[in-house]
């Protein structure tokens, strides 16, 4: 599967005692178009598991070619602190990190348990869309970036 592309997502949620979580993900996808739904897949060993799984609503955050920095900071399982220093605000009851490519408010519709992940559906509620390149995972790698001209690029 590493030779599959991906986009790379911050996912996040308000934990129980309010303050935010977030993971980084490459496992998301649209689901549906009616209504505008997305699906990503959460392991079982991320802190912001349980998070995830008991909100109501969580954001997904499609980051852009520069934000490689950021997705590492997502991407950290020790690192707790991850908000701590990013510019980010509360989108009612979801974190919403500044400066994605694009952002999606969701409300959970659907919550599927399987093996060590858990797969998790939102209907999309709202968000917003920036211009710019997408960040794209490939070969276990987050440093590719679009080639317009025709063919992949490092």
């Amino acid at each position: 599967m590493a030779g599959l592309c991906s986009g790379v997502a911050v996912v996040t949620a308000q934990r129980r005692d309010g303050e935010p979580c977030g993971l980084l993900a490459t496992s998301v996808s649209s689901f549906s178009t009616a209504p505008p739904s997305v699906l990503t897949s959460i392991g079982h060993a991320s802190r912001c598991h349980r998070s995830l799984i008991e909100s109501a609503e969580f954001g997904v955050h499609l980051l852009r070619a520069d934000q490689e920095g950021l997705a590492r900071v997502f991407a950290d399982p020790v690192h707790e602190a991850k908000f701590g220093g990013l510019d980010w605000a509360w989108d009612e009851a979801v974190p919403e990190l500044a400066g994605a490519l694009a952002y999606l408010r969701c409300r959970r519709s659907a919550l599927f348990e399987l093996y060590d992940h858990s797969i998790l559906i939102g209907d999309v509620e709202g968000g917003r869309r920036q211009p710019g390149e997408p960040l794209i995972y490939l070969d276990r790698r987050m440093d590719w970036r679009v080639d317009r001209a025709g063919g992949g690029e490092r």
